[in-house]
This record gives C-alpha cells, sequence and structure tokens, in this order.
C-alpha cells in the first residue's frame, strides 16, 4: 500500500499493488501493520449496494476512520471536511473508484462521504474504526454550494435523510 495522493486534511487516497496473470487477479485490500502505523483500528466492514444514479451521503460522524473501496461497477466518490474548527472547513473533493483500479480512500472523522452510482449498479466496500451509531451522525445535503465539483448526473436518485441533509 502507498500513499498516493493527500486530498483535504487528513483524507488519503491510496493506491494497493495487484498480481495478475493468465487466470485472474490477486489483491490485497487490507493488512493491519499498514494501518497500525497510522494508528487505526478498524472494528467493522459494510457494503452498499446501489443501482445507476443513485447518490447516498454526505454521512459522517465526530469520530470515525473509513476506508473505501469500489468492488464492483464504477462510482464518482466525494468527500467533505465538516470539521467548523479546522481551517480546511467546507473543502471538498471528488475522484472516480471502480472495480478494476487499485484505489482506496481513507477518510478521517469529521468528514463527510458520498457517492453516486456510474454504471449500471455499484458495489462500496467500506471499513470503519468504530461501530455503527457509537457517534451521531451527520448528513450534509449534496447539494451544497460550497462543493468544487458537480455530480456526474443529471438524474440523482436519494433518500429522504440525503436530500433533507445540511447545506454548507
Amino acid at each position: 500500500m502507498k500513499i498516493v495522493k493527500r486530498k483535504i486534511n487528513k483524507c488519503l487516497i491510496l493506491k494497493f499493488d495487484k498480481f495478475e496473470d493468465h487466470r485472474g487477479k490477486y489483491i490485497e485490500t487490507y493488512n493491519k501493520k499498514n494501518f497500525r502505523k497510522l494508528k487505526i483500528d478498524f472494528v467493522q466492514d459494510d457494503f452498499s449496494y446501489s443501482r445507476k444514479n443513485v447518490l447516498r451521503g454526505f454521512h459522517g460522524d465526530e469520530g470515525t476512520f473509513k476506508l473505501f473501496k469500489c468492488i464492483k461497477g464504477e462510482i464518482q466518490f466525494a468527500a467533505i471536511n465538516n470539521d467548523k474548527k479546522s481551517k480546511f472547513y467546507k473543502k471538498n473533493f471528488t475522484t472516480i473508484l471502480n472495480e478494476n483500479d487499485c484505489y482506496q480512500v481513507l477518510v478521517p472523522p469529521k468528514h463527510g462521504v458520498a457517492h453516486l452510482v456510474l454504471s449500471s449498479n455499484a458495489i462500496l466496500h467500506y471499513k470503519q474504526s468504530t461501530y455503527y451509531n457509537e457517534f451521531k451522525q451527520f448528513t450534509v445535503n449534496y447539494k451544497s454550494k460550497c462543493l468544487t465539483f458537480k455530480w456526474k448526473s443529471k438524474k440523482i436518485i436519494t433518500s429522504i435523510r440525503d436530500s433533507g441533509g445540511i447545506f454548507l
């Protein structure tokens, strides 16, 4: 695993190695030794299954690191800093993740994350450093004016929670 890019604050884009031959490919997406150096201990794995144009997020909380990898399809992944005490408050970025790349995104606490499905369907896998609902969650509206990027679909499907998030 290598840190490829440092995005806002402590958000990292990580690249892992893969082995490919005529039989297929082998990848290691998690090794506890690597994350021990970063002082992160993951306790829970989650999968999000969605269809084209579904946008989930921005969701976050005060205490959870999350490690994301798209394992099927293609998504537009985004993160926003929701820490009012940070000099990076409201800073955000987006990147494309898909099943064929070797990238993961590590997102620290106090950041909201969202993803928009660009393929016919997608599966997003993520690890969490705390158990679900251990901290009070927040939702930032995906139409917030501070976003420095455009969503790659005009036909966005959201939940009531995601459409009703706070505007930054």
